[in-house]
Parts: C-alpha cells; sequence; structure tokens
C-alpha cells in the first residue's frame, strides 16, 4: 500500500520518548503513515495545515497550545482529531468533545486500540474511552468560559486588578465572575474553587 492510499497521522506528544514509541507503533499497522512528529501545539497546528493529515493524535497538555486549543482551531476542517492523554477526568473530555475532538483514548490502554481507533475515526465514528464515558455523562461541567478564565488567572496568581486589566473589564465585573464560580463550585475562596474545578477537568 502507497502511502498516499494510508491513513496519514500527524504525532504531537511533548514526551519524546512516548512520541518515538507511538510513531514506530503506528507504522507497524500497514494502514497508517506517521507524516509528522510534533513536540508542541502550535507544531502540531503548523503540521496540520502543512501537511493537511486524515489524522491528528495529540496529548492534552503541551507547550504553546494544548491539545484541546489545537482541536477547537481545526473544528470544521477536514482533519479529523483524537486525544490521547493521561487525563481521566470527565470534564476534559466533555471539552474536548465540545472543542470538536473525534476520539478521546486513555494513554494506559492498550496500543492496539489507538490504532482501531484511528481506522474507525477516519470513517467519520466517534471513540471515546469507554470507562471514562459512562463517568462523563452523569456530571455537567458549572463553568461558563469567562468564569473559567477569569478563575483561571485568579489561581495562576494574578489580582483581581490584573486579572481585569488583561480581560478588558473592570474590577467589580472580574470579582462577580470569581464568586459566581467559586459558589458554583462549592469552594470556599478562588484557589479552593481552582482545585476543586482542576480536579474535576473543568479548568
Amino acid at each position: 500500500m502507497s502511502t498516499s492510499e494510508k491513513i496519514r497521522v500527524v504525532l504531537a506528544e511533548d514526551q519524546e520518548m512516548l512520541l518515538g514509541a507511538l510513531s514506530t507503533l503506528l507504522e507497524l499497522e500497514g494502514d497508517i503513515a506517521v507524516v509528522a512528529q510534533t513536540r508542541d501545539g502550535k507544531q502540531a497546528l503548523d503540521a496540520v495545515n502543512a501537511r493537511k493529515p486524515d489524522i491528528l493524535i495529540t496529548d492534552i497538555e503541551m507547550p504553546e497550545l494544548t491539545g484541546l486549543d489545537v482541536a477547537e482551531k481545526l473544528k470544521g476542517g477536514t482533519t479529523r482529531v483524537i486525544i490521547v492523554t493521561t487525563f481521566a477526568r470527565p470534564g476534559y473530555l466533555s471539552r474536548a468533545m465540545k472543542a470538536g475532538a473525534n476520539g478521546y483514548l486513555l494513554k494506559a490502554r492498550p496500543a492496539r486500540e489507538l490504532a482501531d481507533a484511528v481506522r474507525r475515526v477516519h470513517k467519520g465514528q466517534r471513540v471515546i474511552d469507554p470507562d471514562l464515558a459512562t463517568e462523563a455523562w452523569g456530571e455537567i461541567d458549572p463553568l461558563t468560559d469567562r468564569e473559567r478564565q477569569v478563575l483561571r488567572l485568579a489561581a495562576d496568581g494574578m489580582s483581581t486588578d490584573e486579572v481585569a486589566k488583561k480581560l478588558h473589564l473592570s474590577s467589580g465585573t472580574v470579582r462577580n465572575y470569581l464568586s459566581v464560580a467559586i459558589e458554583k463550585l462549592g469552594g470556599e475562596n478562588r484557589i479552593e474553587g481552582a482545585r476543586i474545578a482542576r480536579d474535576k477537568g473543568w479548568l
């Protein structure tokens, strides 16, 4: 089978050893060709735009852009996205689906399942880790995008005024967003609220 007939894949993974291992495993499949290996989100996006692969396989947490950021930017395009991550959190799955990802697998799954997922997603199917899928539908992310943005910046150490300046909002509006977000999460303060949200995969 020539490369043009194979399912063309771009890999994005910031751990170099794992990146090489995934590439080798997929290349062993007769119908899959890895056309680029990338180590951060920006490289992944550039590679997809340059190589026009059928599938992008990406981790979530990477330098420059997260896998979810890249999926969002590719939404509606011809390249389908499979998230492969260690994060077994329903919130991450929900955000990945909202960003337009076509698959969500955990790194702990057997390697053969990734190749099978590539084939299924290439055919237009959606592939989700079965254990995580059952858990995800029972828990709804209560945060709006703006509440999430404000809480993330505040938890990273920014003052209310600094967050307001960065997001072009008034300090009072930022305080309101924070108050509502913390109340929704059942936290005592912004730090605890952010911890709860991160544990759920909502932040």
